[in-house]
């Protein structure tokens, strides 16, 4: 075997009995988190640390020991569960105080003892004894549930983490696989396939953790939007696949006119979206768009032919045109909808949306 095809050892993180006090909550309990370092530290490929929740980053997998019922429902109730679930793959383990016994050996004869002490028991509690077993199912399968809709990716038993190192760490190796999976769904959601840009519900998102920052420090924010006339038009004439070409060089031009602060977002078929990281003044943001508006003049080569466009501009700031991400995107993109295009004559000047000219020099950033 190659070296590089050797798998990397899967770093896993058991977290500690000590969680941050919860208001609604007991803290769990000491769970055996030792019994589990030990453990899973025996099986191969597996890096195994135990240490609190802030350590959670640089770690594949994070598991949440839990002593019994009353240990699931209170890490269900932890108020740093939500953001560390979506986060890293987070595992709880409902351990039993037999999965972690660490008693000596005891003979058989003694064995049979207590068994027959525990059937004797048994009877003598009789119905009450096993309504109060199915509660505490009922109550123990409520509080799985409830860590799965945190986004936990595993509940497990037992039975998998005491006697069974191996068949855990095949669970959370799963765990892993699944959220890896998640994150890369994630992204292909939040990102426009045929540019690579973000599209809208990744820019309202960027917008309104900037703006939250933004009533602690007053300075302004600008977005921008630009309505592209001309991919429309490359559809019609030089088809569908060219046009996503059209998008992504378009795409291009206007990161290279931008800081790395700035977002630069899709939100459909000929309309983006830029948001200004940081600007002293609103009139800043006018700038910047003179400055992308400049960059579109130059023609773009498509299938070996100069291709112009032009566009439409629209700006909304904050807080002047209003605090929320969602106004401030409607009224940019309104704006751009009604204004004159703009093109290579300047602000107000209209012209047609479309032309493919037989020659011209490419952009500087079409291949020569």
């Amino acid at each position: 075997m190659s070296r590089a095809s050797i798998p990397q050892p899967l770093r896993v993180l058991v977290v500690q009995a000590q969680p941050a006090a919860l208001s609604e909550a007991r803290a769990p309990s000491a769970p055996p988190h030792h019994a589990l370092v030990a453990r899973l530290g025996a099986v191969p490929q597996l890096s195994v640390q135990a240490g609190d929740m802030a350590a959670a980053p640089g770690h594949d997998v994070v598991l949440l020991p839990a002593a019994g019922t009353a240990d699931t429902a209170a890490w269900a109730l932890h108020p740093a569960l939500p953001g560390l679930a979506y986060d890293h793959a987070v595992v709880v383990v409902v351990m039993t105080l037999a999965s972690t016994a660490t008693a000596a050996p005891r003979g058989a004869g003694a064995q049979a003892a207590d068994a027959a002490e525990a059937g004797a028991a048994a009877s003598a509690a009789g119905a009450p004894r096993a309504a109060d077993a199915t509660e505490a199912a009922e109550t123990l399968e409520a509080a799985e549930l409830d860590l799965l809709r945190l986004g936990v990716e595993a509940v497990l038993g037992s039975d998998e983490s005491g006697d069974h190192p191996a068949a855990l760490a095949r669970a959370l190796r799963h765990a892993h696989l699944r959220k890896q999976l998640e994150r890369a769904a994630r992204v292909a959601y939040a990102t426009d396939l045929a540019t690579g840009l973000p599209h809208q519900a990744q820019l309202l998102e960027h917008m309104t953790q900037l703006i939250a920052l933004r009533e602690r420090e007053a300075a302004p924010l600008v977005l921008i939007a630009l309505r592209i006339e001309g991919v429309l038009q490359a559809t019609a004439h030089l088809g569908g696949e060219a046009a996503n070409v059209l998008r992504r060089k378009i795409a291009v031009r206007l990161r290279g006119g931008l800081r790395a602060s700035d977002v630069v977002a899709s939100l459909g078929a000929d309309l983006f979206a830029v948001m200004l990281g940081r600007v002293d003044m609103v009139a800043d943001g006018e700038g910047v768009a003179a400055k992308l508006l400049r960059g579109l003049e130059q023609p773009f080569v498509m299938a070996g032919r100069s291709c112009r466009v032009s566009a439409r501009v629209g700006l909304a700031t904050y807080p002047a045109h209003g605090k929320e991400a969602q106004a401030l995107l409607q009224r940019a993109v309104a704006q751009a909808s009604m204004l004159a295009t703009v093109g290579e004559h300047g602000v107000g000047v209209s012209q047609s949306g479309f032309g493919v000219l037989e020659g011209g020099a490419a952009a500087a950033n079409d291949p020569g």
